[in-house]
């Protein structure tokens, strides 16, 4: 069927007085009709991902019930009869935790859920905890209000890989929406077929984060945003245990709200994000802005240096969280033989730097925190979890410990403020120890920039530019001389799975990756120089300017 018919087809069958009124509104505009319609909201290795709205291409209650019968079926097929089930703070959140829950219990899998809202890597932690069979975490992390989204977890806590996402595709692509009938939340909990998680998990969860604890944070005074999602509780509730002697909260964003009405795009790796965090900063005269993301798996920071406040990026906090780590680790007698640090392809080359220092092996994997979840896998398996040290990617996602496979802004809030406490202690702030690390290894800089391609006609648009790319492959990078290339659909060196990402280097030192996101309708462009200063923003201006007559 077309998009038209499609259309039509919902208009006749839906019963839900929220969708028959978006069908309603839409019906006098085809360019709307054939964006919600034109194909089905796609499943990939990190889950679904989409606008809110009616259309097989929106996320609704008829799309999570397709989506959740399909990975019920499966789950049937291969004897699984265990779900664990959270939300965030986004629109409709809530009510699609329950969907999901319904659809698992009439499938005969027994649902445990949270009560509220949670952050996602507790949801990692709840699927360990309970062993469930699978995960859902209905989130779509920092995106807009108008997003919401589904990611799925094995049953070690990790997000799918690509085989059994692979293996749930098949199973959903056979289900018809309107076929999937379930009874009220109510009569599943009443019949014990959905459960409450217990509270005594939440504080086991608590526990697990304390105790990946390097010091302390006391005397330190933090400004804390939650920017209207689930780190409102917890995320308080680690500082405190660490020793944080003042927390400030932002009060407009200290609830959760997914309308995000004081800032439309609530991701704390960007500066507007944070106004209102920073402005408290200010004013209470905080050592340290910290902010965490809707579904509190990210940490944006902000360190208060030669008294103003200076924005840290992800990449800096993992190279510092690296360095800090390690040393601490090393200097109490707890740093284990083999350390690991794990980060990902498009995150800055400094880390290995630092890591090398420390004798500690670096493993470098594909974007996606699953990956990194995949290598504490694999060293839990031979019994040498204990090895893994710190996980990060460069947009601000970070892990310590093995208790969840999933970035954790709960601990890294914490490790920062005893970070940031730590050389505080020695006159110095994060600033200057970052510094104390470029002046060692060369000053690594990284730009990110994205192109947008949205609806039916951009996503054409995005696969002929990756096509066209990889035909026509760029003979400079800037003004300097390409001297790697690197296709990771095709690749060999590197024991990864197929990517559809290329990598470029050049002569100078600087580097380009590109990818396009795996959850927006996106082409994202990593760029990275690792020369002086100044030599980075000649390099940084050349790039730019070729790549915008690539993809613009």
């Amino acid at each position: 069927m077309n998009a038209t018919e499609k259309y039509k087809m919902w208009c006749e069958r839906v019963t839900d007085a929220q969708i028959k009124m978006q069908l309603e509104s839409m019906k006098n505009e085809p360019s709307a009709i054939e964006n919600a319609f034109y194909k089905d909201l796609e499943f990939g290795t990190g889950g679904l991902r989409g606008e809110l709205g009616a259309g097989t291409n929106c996320l609704n209650v008829l799309t999570i019930a397709k989506v959740t019968q399909g990975i019920a079926e499966r789950m049937r097929a291969c004897g699984q009869r265990k779900v664990a089930v959270s939300c965030d703070s986004r629109i409709n959140s809530d009510l699609f935790k329950e969907k999901v829950a319904c659809v698992m219990a009439a499938n005969g899998i027994k649902a445990i859920v949270t009560r509220e809202l949670m952050p996602t890597p507790f949801l990692s932690f709840l699927t360990r905890e309970t062993g469930a069979d699978i995960g859902v975490m209905i989130t779509a992390s920092h995106n807009p209000a108008k997003y919401n989204g589904y990611k799925v977890y094995g049953s070690d806590g990790c997000q799918l890989t690509d085989e059994p996402a692979r293996e749930m595709i098949e199973y959903i692509n056979k289900v018809e929406p309107f076929d999937v009938k379930t009874e009220s939340f109510e009569k599943y909990l009443k019949r014990g077929d959905i459960e409450y998680a217990s509270e005594e998990i939440t504080e086991k969860y608590l526990a697990c984060v304390a105790a990946q604890s390097t010091g302390s944070a006391n005397g330190l005074k933090v400004a804390y945003s939650p920017l209207n999602g689930t780190g409102y509780k917890l995320v308080p509730e680690i500082l405190r245990r660490a020793g944080v002697e003042q927390i400030d909260v932002v009060s407009e964003q200290s609830m959760p709200d997914g309308n995000f009405t004081t800032c439309g795009y609530p991701n704390p790796e960007k500066a507007e994000a944070l106004k209102l965090g920073l402005a408290l900063a200010e004013k209470k005269g905080s050592d340290i802005l910290i902010a965490t993301d809707p579904d509190a798996d990210r940490i944006g920071t902000a360190v208060r240096h030669k008294g103003n406040y200076r924005l840290m990026t992800g990449n800096e906090i993992g190279v510092l969280l690296t360095d800090y780590i390690l040393c601490c680790k090393k200097k109490n007698g707890t740093l284990p033989p083999k350390p690991v640090i794990v980060s990902t392809i498009v995150s800055t080359g400094l880390a290995e730097k630092v890591a090398k220092e420390y004798g500690a092996e670096f493993y470098s994997v594909l974007t996606g925190f699953k990956y990194i979840g995949g290598i504490i896998g694999e060293l839990e398996s031979k019994g040498e979890q204990n090895r893994f040290v710190l996980g990060f990617e460069e947009s601000y996602g970070y892990l310590s410990g093995s208790y969840v496979r999933d970035k954790d802004a709960v601990v890294a809030s914490m490790l920062v403020a005893e970070m940031t406490a730590h050389y505080l202690k020695e006159g110095k702030t994060l600033v200057d120890r970052i510094e104390e690390l470029y002046a060692k290894f060369g000053t690594y800089e990284h730009k990110l920039k994205s192109y947008e391609y949205p609806g039916a006609e951009g996503n054409a648009k995005m696969r002929a530019l990756l096509s066209d790319l990889r035909k026509n492959l760029p003979a400079k990078l800037g003004d300097s001389k390409i001297v790697k290339t690197v296709d990771y659909l095709t690749q060999t060196e590197a024991d990864l799975p197929k990517s559809n990402v290329l990598s470029f280097e050049a002569e100078n030192g600087s580097k380009l990756i590109v990818r396009p996101s795996g959850t927006e309708p996106l082409i994202k462009l990593y760029i990275t120089a690792a020369s002086t200063p100044e030599e980075n923003e000649k390099i940084f201006k050349a790039v730019f300017e070729q790549v915008e007559k690539m993809f613009a």
